[in-house]
């Protein structure tokens, strides 16, 4: 109730209605905590490039350097998630953490994002504690197919072409 209250206040202010002057001080104190915490938390262009680009470096070296312990699928699987993860974290540092989570939970994406998320869990489990070369190669797999899917929905068109293409690729009527 108490959030209704101060949405009509909001809405009071915004037509230039009269309203209680109690409620509007408390409302900016509670505002300027928010405006305090994000101002301190925001970082320059030059910042989030140096972010980015570190991110990104790294997450490409690992899932590079992965490919080094191919042949013992465990350490690929850790190397290669952590790749991933490094890199799905460089794009924070463009848009912002808050802004991607959006994106990531847009109806678009929303399975494609939870299938990744699912895949690099189900990678790291394998990987750590079931040390199951088979299963961690499969997890990986999986993994990749799934981060390119997660990859083609930011390109428009690009998961409906490619499975156009699979599909007549892989038809068996002839």
């Amino acid at each position: 109730m108490d959030r209704m209250h101060q949405a009509m206040e909001k809405v009071k202010i915004l037509v230039g209605m009269d309203v209680d002057e109690e409620n509007v001080v408390e409302e900016e104190s509670s505002m300027s905590f928010m405006d305090d915490f994000n101002r301190n938390c925001t970082l320059s262009r030059q910042q989030r490039l140096y972010g980015f680009a570190t991110c990104l470096v790294a997450g490409l070296a690992c899932t590079l350097l992965s490919m080094l312990v191919f042949f013992n699928p465990i350490k690929f699987g850790i190397t290669f998630t952590f790749g991933n993860l490094l890199s799905l974290g460089s794009t924070a540092f463009l848009i912002g953490p808050k802004r991607q989570v959006t994106m990531m939970l847009d109806p678009v994406r929303i399975y494609a994002t939870a299938i990744y998320l699912a895949s690099i869990i189900i990678a790291l489990f394998c990987a750590l504690y079931v040390h199951n070369k088979l299963l961690t190669l499969l997890a990986i797999m999986l993994e990749f197919g799934a981060l390119v899917w997660y990859s083609l929905s930011y390109i428009p068109f690009a998961r409906t072409m490619v499975s156009k293409m699979m599909t007549a690729c892989f038809d068996t009527e002839f």
